[in-house]
């Protein structure tokens, strides 16, 4: 690999120094590397917008939460460039990577001592009047739900054009199995392995108790229609990308193409489920 990018969290300072120093310390062993505007004004680094990075690098290093992994894996979805997280927030499901390592890691990466998984993304359409009037891409999940008013909201669920159910609730999720783990997962949703293609669905405290959770095939095409709301509904990808939804409007998920993450050869799935949800047990 000779040419790196580097994406850091949004107004951190301390994202910015680490990116910085990561920066000086690649462009040290002569390799070409690739800035946000944000990094490149500290930095000596080519400076390049998040979304044309994928044409220029061979992998991208995430210097933040998962939130910010997120906003990057959505530029990223179906270029084949691996992105290694390394984890500067909290819980970091998705930035595994912990600061302490990452010169360390960065040395194994760079040659090539590493393994891949791909996680698929959900491509959305909002529909008004039968028009696509705005579209977007999840990597975590699309949640629809109520707005600023209190009251539930009422709507359909097709899948494969066949009727699911109706359902009044304070909302649905659907999450990847790489957002099982998120919201999905607080609304009593299971936890799905990352080389299962499926698309969990999770209602939001539905009025109705025997309305469980299920899973469908990835490739099913998944449609919300608003039937019944008080006010304007919310729709949200991943948490960061929000729009407005009015009574008759849909929402269209399909499958997308594959966000590529970069992992040292020894992770393990369940060591980081144990490590980061807490579970007792030694092997």
């Amino acid at each position: 690999m000779q040419r790196i990018g580097i994406v850091a969290k949004q107004d951190d300072a301390f994202a910015l120094k680490t990116a910085c120093e990561l920066s000086t310390w690649l462009q040290a062993k002569n390799l070409e590397v690739f800035v946000t505007p944000q990094i490149g004004e500290h930095s000596k680094a080519k400076v390049t917008p998040l979304e044309d990075m994928a044409k220029h690098i061979e992998l991208m290093v995430v210097l933040g939460g998962d939130g910010t992994l997120l906003q990057t894996g959505r530029c990223f979805v179906g270029s084949g460039v691996p992105i290694l997280g390394i984890n500067l927030g909290r819980l970091g499901f998705l930035t595994d990577t912990p600061l302490s390592n990452m010169f360390d890691v960065m040395d194994d990466v760079l040659s090539e001592q590493f393994k891949v998984k791909k996680h698929f993304a959900l491509s959305v359409n909002v529909i008004h009047q039968n028009k696509i009037v705005s579209s977007g891409i999840a990597m975590n999940d699309v949640v629809l739900q109520r707005n600023d008013h209190p009251r539930m909201i009422e709507f359909e669920m097709f899948a494969r054009d066949q009727f699911v159910f109706r359902l009044r609730a304070d909302g649905i999720v659907l999450a990847t199995p790489a957002g099982s783990t998120a919201y999905a997962l607080s609304a009593g949703g299971a936890i799905v392995h990352p080389e299962i293609e499926a698309i969990s669905v999770v209602p939001i405290c539905p009025h109705t108790v025997s309305n469980r959770p299920i899973v469908l095939p990835a490739y099913d095409e998944i449609k919300l229609n608003l039937i019944n709301s008080p006010a304007p509904a919310a729709l949200n990808l991943d948490g960061q990308v929000h729009s407005t939804l009015n009574m008759g409007d849909s929402v269209s998920v399909t499958r997308a193409g594959d966000i590529t993450l970069v992992y040292l050869e020894h992770w393990h799935y369940f060591d980081v489920l144990r490590n980061k949800l807490g579970w007792a047990g030694q092997q």
